[in-house]
């Protein structure tokens, strides 16, 4: 079969350019959305009257045919494919003849791809939605199992206040549905229609673009066959998304990498979720969390590339736009892969709440302490100060709060009823924090149930 192009050139293309401009290596993903844009193209041919009913039912059982071949992994490519659409339709021709030249008519490779690349990305959304859920459903389930239990909060990686393990999984199950809302609006935004536009100008055939938005499953088709080509809004609103959902991964990973070390030994990983070192017999290494981590790298990079390479584009369609689909495809494997595996490692994660409390100590009440010399009239700037003294005196008598003099006391100037710095303790410090958002028993009840109303309201598509 002739290259789509082919008729205005003399020569054949050097083989070095060729290579360079093919693109089926890894638009063949795209098979099926390929098809199915034709088979609804070629059922719109039919609606304008370009085609009869049996080259209209010809095509589509041809098309219906190369689908299977690539379902069954029997479709054989050739050497000429520069691209998945021309493959489809050099395969289409040899089964059904040259009725399968019929098939482009009206339309061009701009609004194919640009079509193509759209269904991809609102499935792959979809997907991404269901993954994101099962994740952020695994982590509510842990938290649930482990509301109360106490343990130290951290600001600037320093022991700050008392948190409980809930409270803190919780706090990283928010943004995974923040990610969520952000890839349905993606696939929200990505649903509209290009098919119809042509290169650029449009296409000169009656084609009902309604009808082909609502068969391929579009919610809007586009105002300006111009803008439709080469708009890929939709690509980059995907990849921010997914650099995203990355950075929020990543955050994740390098908290449990931290509190699976033995230093903290606040978690302790199943050994299906870990690694072995090849050459030191005792280590045990959270490979899946590091590789979290590094993977948002990659993710940012994926976003940071395409935005570079639209930045400068004239109008209309260039040929710059190929490079659109590799980052996608790479930042979706990426999560697809990833997802799953962090589901599975939170899911068998054991906690250890004695290693919690160790750190425990009562330092972490000193706020606490500064809100009780508030209640007894004490401005709280005065009262921070004073208590600041308490903690500074603690640490250079290498004392804890609870257990400083009454001279340590009186030389801080603290004014204060010494029996309520003795009765500070972690339970009550959590219970007083009742307000929504807070860790007390009563917060984290409603949080808990707020999160599970938050990932059962959000629909993917």
């Amino acid at each position: 079969m002739p290259k789509l192009w082919g008729g205005r050139m003399k020569g054949k293309a050097d083989q070095a350019m060729f290579a360079l401009n093919a693109s089926y290596a890894f638009d063949c993903r795209l098979y099926s959305q390929d098809i199915r844009g034709s088979i609804a193209w070629t059922q719109a041919l039919h609606q304008a009257g370009v085609l009869s009913e049996g080259e209209s039912s010809t095509i589509t059982d041809g098309l219906a045919q190369v689908l299977e071949e690539f379902q069954t992994g029997t479709f054989i490519p050739v050497s000429e494919d520069e691209d998945i659409h021309t493959a489809v339709e050099r395969r289409l021709t040899e089964l059904v003849g040259a009725v399968g030249g019929k098939l482009h008519t009206g339309r061009s490779r701009n609004d194919q791809v640009a079509t193509d690349f759209r269904i991809w990305v609102m499935e792959t959304c979809d997907g991404l939605c269901r993954q994101i859920t099962n994740l952020a459903g695994v982590m509510v389930d842990h938290a649930a199992g482990n509301l109360s239990v106490p343990m130290p909060g951290y600001t600037h990686l320093q022991p700050a206040q008392p948190v409980t393990w809930g409270a803190w999984l919780l706090a990283f199950v928010w943004p995974l549905c923040r990610d969520r809302k952000r890839f349905e609006q993606v696939r929200a935004s990505t649903a509209v229609l290009p098919l119809g536009s042509g290169a650029l100008a449009g296409t000169t055939y009656p084609i009902n673009r309604t009808w082909l938005a609502e068969t391929l499953g579009f919610k809007h088709i586009s105002q300006s066959s111009l803008d439709a080509v080469s708009d890929r809004d939709f690509a980059l609103e995907f990849l921010f998304a997914s650099a995203t959902l990355g950075i929020h991964l990543s955050k994740l990973a390098e908290s449990l990498i931290l509190f699976n070390t033995r230093e903290f030994g606040f978690i302790t990983l199943d050994d299906a979720f870990s690694t072995g070192s090849s050459l030191m017999p005792q280590k045990k290494n959270p490979d899946p969390l590091e590789l979290a981590r590094g993977k948002s790298g990659r993710l940012i990079g994926n976003l940071t590339s395409l935005l570079v390479t639209l930045k400068g584009l004239p109008s209309t369609y260039d040929k710059d736009l190929q490079e659109d689909k590799e980052p996608v495809f790479d930042s979706a494997d990426t999560l697809l892969a990833l997802l799953p595996v962090l589901a599975g490692l939170i899911h068998t994660m054991k906690i250890n709440p004695e290693a919690m409390g160790r750190i425990l100590q009562s330092e972490l009440l000193a706020t606490d302490l500064a809100d009780d010399l508030v209640e007894e009239g004490i401005p709280f700037r005065e009262a921070h100060a004073v208590v600041g003294r308490l903690a500074a005196a603690a640490e250079q008598k290498e004392k804890t709060l609870s257990t400083l003099s009454e001279t340590d006391l009186e030389a801080a100037g603290y004014r204060g009823n010494p029996a309520a710095l003795r009765s500070l303790t972690v339970e009550k410090s959590l219970a007083r924090r009742s307000n929504i958002g807070g860790v007390s028993s009563s917060a984290l009840s409603i949080q808990l149930e707020a999160a599970r109303a938050a990932l059962s309201t959000q629909r993917g598509g």
